[in-house]
């Protein structure tokens, strides 16, 4: 996979050229290629100066407040319903997740010492996918949230362990899960000393990357299974309208008043808004949510799909 990937990419050869020289066919070589891509060995960048929406940046900077404002290249599909959103979204997923990698490897050359707290999700995935050749070795990167049941490559201890591995970083972890059982399972996890540390290291991070998610069947939480349909219309039913790392906000940017958000182990709201806090944002679906959290006053930066910037300048 590493030969093709410089033959092809280093070397200029094509795919046709690049299969003579290792010996395979060119369906291996083409299929080596995207592998490299899809596991993060091969990462691509490429220079937005000319793609980007500025105007549009600019708008979403100053309407909320924030220092940056980075929107990935629209697509902009004609039609704008429920078919195109789903057509979109991985396209969402991967611009995002690259731009974001874009921005932490500056933050990384920049801040020799850099803490970096991050979240769950697809998009957080994909980031992870673009960190190829970056060496941050005096780094550290903290879960701002619990961990999942179950293995998965946006599970916030599998992204974090991702990024450690590539950049040679130390990782750290809450050791405690997703959301509690009860209120007083979680007033016992966060009495530990472990878990304090683990918190003491995340209110002190230098940037922190979280992504925000929508409230619907077809939602990560829900497909997961991390919350039932009832949870999801009692959330609904007390004003939520979206959630970044387990946290339900309604759409002012303010948690609600649920048993959910009150079983949460994760760096609350106001700990984001201590940090410098980057929120990302994939996908037309996440439109009220994206525009409910920025209200909130907590995100310094924004990371956002192209499409969903022009509806939200709207």
């Amino acid at each position: 996979m590493a030969r093709a990937a410089w033959l092809y990419y280093v070397g200029g050869l094509n795919q046709e050229a690049a299969a003579r020289r290792l010996g395979v066919t060119r369906a291996r070589v083409n299929k080596l290629l995207s592998d490299a891509r899809d596991s993060g060995m091969v990462s691509i960048t490429i220079n937005s100066a000319n793609v980007g929406l500025l105007p549009v940046e600019e708008a979403i900077r100053e309407r909320y407040g924030l220092d940056v404002c980075i929107c990935t290249p629209a697509l902009t599909l004609d039609a704008g319903g429920d078919r195109d959103d789903a057509l979109l979204a991985p396209f969402a997923f991967r611009a995002v997740g690259a731009a974001a990698a874009a921005h932490l490897r500056r933050h990384l050359a920049e801040t020799e010492e850099a803490v970096v707290g991050t979240g769950w999700g697809r998009t957080l995935e994909q980031m992870t996918l673009q960190m190829a050749g970056v060496s941050a070795p005096r780094a550290k990167f903290i879960s701002l949230m619990g961990s999942l049941t179950a293995r998965s490559a946006y599970n916030p201890f599998d992204v974090v362990h991702a990024l450690a591995r590539t950049t040679g970083a130390e990782g750290y972890f809450l050791p405690v899960p997703f959301i509690a059982d009860s209120l007083e399972a979680r007033d016992v996890l966060l009495s530990q000393q472990s878990v304090q540390t683990a918190l003491q290291l995340a209110r002190s991070t230098t940037v922190a990357y979280i992504s925000i998610g929508e409230l619907r069947e077809a939602s990560l939480l829900r497909t997961q299974g991390m919350i039932s349909a009832s949870e999801l219309a009692e959330l609904r039913a007390a004003g939520a309208v979206g959630d970044t790392n387990g946290l339900f906000f309604d759409q002012d940017g303010k948690a609600v008043d649920h048993p959910l958000n009150r079983r949460t182990l994760a760096l609350g709201l106001d700990g984001l808004k201590q940090t410098y806090t980057v929120a990302l944002v994939a996908g037309r679906t996440k439109l009220q949510a994206a525009r409910a959290f920025l209200a909130s006053g907590v995100a310094r930066a924004l990371i956002i799909d192209g499409d969903t910037a022009l509806e939200l300048v709207k």
